[in-house]
């Protein structure tokens, strides 16, 4: 099997082409490959690679500057994955798609289900939205998994911002009224790969087609996740900032953030028999890893 994957400098994408590897060949695309704000190259390049899977982790994720780059975001999380899913439906081979929690505005009290009603509060998730129902429309079998609070050791993240932060300052201040999973890259990478295998198993992949809620379990803050990462440095960093809890008013941004980003993964789980770990399990499995090039 043939596997076109987007995104490969991107957290998930990077852990997604070790991850795919064992179910076939992995076409690594990056930008220099296939630019996905030019519907015309999409095609060009999924024609030129003939895929039989395509994987598409690829996408725009500066959510406050998407509040004034509009249209790039949408041509990059809306266009691009509905001629990706066009162009799957037209070989007659599936898609697989990533999402975001930013589909929500976070008023629901409880773990949102894919059952619920999107209503995103910002450009960056009305164009995520936008892609998921391009992907949904174009006719491939198609799974869109929906993530939330991604992090990994490279790239720009959560994790390793708050790494060097605690080491710069003397004190820190994080939003404790925002509520979520924070969820390993490599884990969604690693059960990715272990749905593909399952559903392509399945003599017929449309009846399984839909979206699915991918995310490590329980709920934590910002500040509570940064509390336990403050923890792990502590272990071996004598000084680190002082930290302090700050609701969202105290941190304002351009784009709104929804204020509960819980994913009830139930369906994942009752479909696929796959479901991640608790959250502070992800985190101490990542913190294990390559400590040195994890504090860079």
């Amino acid at each position: 099997m043939r596997i076109l994957l987007t995104g490969v400098n991107g957290q998930v994408g990077w852990e997604l082409q070790r991850t795919l590897a064992p179910l076939g060949e992995v076409v690594a695309a990056d930008r220099s490959r296939i630019d996905l704000a030019d519907t015309a190259a999409i095609r060009r390049a999924v024609d030129a690679i003939a895929p039989d899977l395509i994987v598409n982790p690829a996408a725009y994720t500066a959510v406050d500057k998407a509040e004034t780059e509009p249209a790039l975001a949408h041509a990059i999380n809306a266009a691009a994955p509905g001629e990706l899913a066009l162009a799957a439906a037209i070989r007659g081979i599936p898609l697989v798609h990533f999402s975001t929690d930013y589909v929500f505005d976070g008023r629901k009290p409880t773990p949102y289900t894919e059952a619920d009603a999107p209503n995103p509060l910002g450009v960056y998730g009305v164009t995520k939205l936008a892609g998921e129902q391009a992907v949904a429309r174009a006719g491939a079998p198609h799974l869109i998994l929906r993530a939330s609070w991604v992090y990994g050791l490279r790239g720009r993240n959560f994790l390793l911002t708050m790494q060097r932060l605690l080491r710069e300052r003397e004190t820190l201040a994080v939003v404790n009224d925002q509520f979520g999973a924070p969820t390993w890259s490599r884990l969604i990478a690693e059960a990715t790969a272990l749905v593909i295998a399952r559903w392509l198993d399945r003599p017929e992949q449309t009846e399984t087609s839909g979206i699915y809620h991918l995310s490590c379990g329980g709920c934590t803050s910002w500040h509570g996740f940064t509390a336990a990462i403050r923890a792990h440095l502590a272990e071996s960093d004598a000084k680190l900032a002082r930290l302090t809890a700050i609701p969202t008013s105290g941190y304002p941004t351009p784009a709104a953030r929804p204020a509960n980003s819980q994913l009830d993964c139930d369906k994942l789980a009752a479909t696929f028999g796959v479901r991640l770990p608790d959250w502070e399990t992800a985190l101490a499995l990542c913190l294990e890893q390559d400590l040195p090039h994890s504090t860079k």
